[in-house]
Formats: structure tokens, sequence, C-alpha cells
């Protein structure tokens, strides 16, 4: 809703535009309104929208709310299933049976939030479904990643500066990290995520996302169709994980930023025998020409020491035969720094002389940050996303082979990780040991989370 707020007043809403809520719980439009008003700020543009909010109660499996949907809604209008994942598909089903999707009158789009399916299987399931009410032009799988001004500048980043597509290559990159490290634990949310964990959770859509950014080919063009078939190409060329290149981890007692933080266990609604994991860590191929040889390696986890999610691209070394006479042993690699959150922006860092009569090498960083350019003012990364809805821009959002390419790489692990128990590590620290040990066999260490 802050979201809509912002895309209204930047001009970008129509003014009529009106906001359906519907729901099991019993209410009124006022009710709605009044709940709404807990997540923006107040001020006379939203009292303005009290008209423009209404509110309907019924249960999703009845068709008797379907009728009165048909009833009231007409021209163009957008089905937004912020719901559990079970309703996903039940939900567009009863939508294409009641004609509420037919366009004769407007568009009729469905925006759907992850998870996407828990596994191929089921993700081509929910596909066929959707599919058999609604074109694939009518469906908006989103993530809120995608939105961020840091995910969207990667196509800039690479195909609007000719020196650094240059080495955007296996010819230059050693590899590439991708991180998404939260502080916050799961909350009151213990019974969805015990059955989810932080590889359905993150893996296959958030991080694979950034995976196929940074991956994919120069599209022939920004038309949607052009850069999406160039991310699903390169989800689809992911080598299947094998489970010894990936770590889980479940986090202990420990403290956050001096607050002490219960074992993941002794969550309300986790199971006390639990084995799904909060932190993951994986090492992947990417068997395309431009990425042959080069390890992208991911890690994602609750309970952490800091919130940072970042892409580290990490060139290849220099040579030492220039200063092989030179006081300093090795020089600091190149890399690039894409910060994602919270501090959104980029940093590259080289080498350069430190000053003084010996020739002694030290790292140095050209810093980028949206906040000192941009008044970023009280944006969610979700503006973007919305808009391009409304338009009908499917540029940043997921096609149905994307989503079970994405299935497909990480179900060896689903399967494997049936049994057995994660490690553990403390809450507030940067994860377990073994995702160390797990970059470590490559001579590598992961860029530190702060």
């Amino acid at each position: 809703m802050p979201a809509l707020v912002n895309l209204k007043q930047s001009g970008l809403l129509h003014r009529k535009t009106t906001f359906l809520g519907v729901s099991h719980d019993e209410g009124d439009a006022v009710a709605l309104y009044e709940r709404l008003s807990q997540f923006v700020e107040k001020n006379a543009e939203w009292d303005s929208w009290r008209e423009n909010i209404d509110y309907l109660a019924g249960e999703f499996e009845d068709p008797a709310i379907y009728e009165l949907l048909a009833n009231r809604l007409k021209g163009d209008v957008i089905f937004y299933l912020a719901t559990a994942p079970a309703f996903f598909a039940p939900i567009a089903e009863a939508l294409g049976h009641a004609r509420l999707l037919d366009e004769a009158d407007g568009f009729r789009r469905i925006v759907i939030e992850k998870p996407f399916g828990t596994d191929l299987a089921s993700a081509r399931t929910l596909n066929q479904r959707l599919l058999a009410q609604a074109s694939e032009q009518q469906l908006y799988r989103i993530d809120h990643f995608l939105g961020k001004e840091t995910v969207q500048n990667i196509l800039v980043t690479r195909f609007g500066n000719a020196m650094t597509e240059a080495v955007w290559n296996n010819h230059y990159v050693d590899h590439i990290q991708i991180t998404a490290a939260e502080t916050v634990t799961i909350g009151s949310r213990g019974a969805f995520y015990d059955a989810t964990g932080a590889l359905r959770d993150m893996v296959p859509n958030h991080l694979f996302q950034l995976l196929a950014l940074i991956g994919m080919e120069p599209p022939i063009s920004l038309d949607a169709e052009a850069l999406r078939t160039e991310r699903a190409k390169v989800i689809a060329a992911i080598r299947p994980i094998d489970p010894m290149d990936a770590v889980r981890g479940r986090y202990t007692d420990g403290a956050i930023n001096g607050e002490a933080v219960a074992n993941y266990r002794s969550s309300p609604g986790v199971a006390t025998d639990s084995r799904t994991e909060t932190y993951v860590a994986l090492k992947l191929m990417v068997e395309t020409w431009r990425w042959h040889g080069v390890p992208f390696y991911l890690r994602t986890g609750k309970a952490l020491k800091a919130r940072d999610t970042e892409i580290i691209i990490r060139f290849r070394e220099a040579p030492l035969s220039l200063f092989r006479d030179a006081p300093a042993q090795k020089l600091p690699p190149n890399r690039l720094v894409l910060q994602i959150q919270p501090r959104e922006g980029l940093a590259l860092e080289w080498a350069v002389k430190q000053p003084g009569p010996l020739l002694q090498t030290t790292p140095a960083s050209l810093r980028f940050a949206y906040a000192d350019l941009f008044d970023l003012g009280h944006r969610t990364g979700y503006e973007t996303l919305l808009y391009d809805v409304l338009v009908g821009d499917q540029t940043l959002f997921q096609r149905a082979d994307q989503i079970e390419e994405g299935w497909r790489a990480i179900q060896p692990l689903l399967d494997a990780w049936r049994s057995g128990e994660p490690d553990e590590y403390v809450a507030g620290s940067a994860g377990p040991d073994a995702a160390d040990a797990l970059i470590a066999r490559d001579n590598r260490t992961w860029h530190a989370v702060r």
C-alpha cells in the first residue's frame, strides 16, 4: 500500500483507481482503511483515498464471492493474490470459471507472490493450472528483489558501459558471490517457515534472479520477452547442484545487536525436532561459453550478524612479474561490489600505491551510493513492479520456464536434505563454519558481511 501511495503522489496512478479487498475476515471498507492506515504515512493525500477503498468478506473456495466480483468489476482489473500459496491455483481457477479473466472490456492481470511451488513437480503443476485459465501475458509472478534500484541498475552497469561488459566473462572473472544476509529471525512466521526453509524461500527466486541478471547475454532489445528469454537461458544453464557443494545451517541461541535470540527450534510454530534450515550456502556452475569454469557462490540466512544483500564480481589477479622485486607479496584483486540493500550503490575496488619511497600496494575503492545523488524518499521497491503491472510490462517478472528451471537446479538438494540435520551456527554470527569450509576448498573466502 505505501508503494501505491507513492505512485499516486508521483502522478502515475489514476485518481479514480479503486481498491477492493477480499478476505474471510468480517469487516467493511472503514475497517480495511483503518487497517491499511497502519502502514502508510497519514496525510491529506491518504485521507482522500477513503472513497476509493472497499471490502468484501468471503471464503476463497465459495463460488458466491466470485459472482459478486463479476457483478462489480468492469474494465481494467488486477487481481493481487497476497494469499497462502495453496490458494494460488484455486483462486485462478475460480476467476476463470466466473469469466473474470476475460479481457473483452479491459485487461485482466494476476499478480502472484512467492513461493511459486515447493519443488519441481509442484511448480509444474501450478503453472499448468494457471495457464489453463490465463495466458502467460496475464500472469505476473512478483519478486520484490527485482524492484530494487541496484538490481535494475545491473543492466545499465553491464550493457551501458563498454569497459564493464568487455571484462564480464570467464577470461577476466575469477568467481562471483551473491549474498542475502538478514539479521531478523523467523519471528511469528514459524509455521510457514518450518514448511519452507531458507532454500525454498530464497534460492530459486531471489538469488537466481540476481544470478540471471549477472549472467545473461546481451538481449537483442529491451523488450520484455527479449530480456526474459536471456534470463531464462542462464537459469536453464545452471548445472544441477551436487549436495556436496551445498551447506545448510540452523541458528542456535545467541545475540544480535545486544539482544538475546532464542534458537530456531524454540520459535512458535516450529516443530521441536525440525530439520528445516535457516541458512544455505552453495556453489554452482553456469554452463555457458561466457561462464564456463567460473563458480558462483550463493548464501542466504536468518539471524546473522548484519543485514547485507550484495553481489561481488571478483576478477582474476594481475600477473606479478612486473612487481616481482617490490616489497609487496601480492596485489589486491579487483572487485566490483553491487550493494542491493541496505545501502544501495556500487563500488569498484582496485590496487593503488601507498605513499612513500617503497613500492607498496593497497586496495582503494571508487564508490557510488544512490542516497548521495538521488532523493529516494520512502520508496519500498514495489513501486516499479506495481507500475509495470499497470502498464503491462513483464520485464521484471518471472516466466513459467524460469520458475521450473530454478526448481530443477535445486531439486537434488531438496531430495538429499529430507534426512540429516543442518549445521548449527550461533545467532548473530556470519553463519556455520561449514560455509567457510565450502568456499575455502577452492582457496577462496567469502566477502565479509557487515
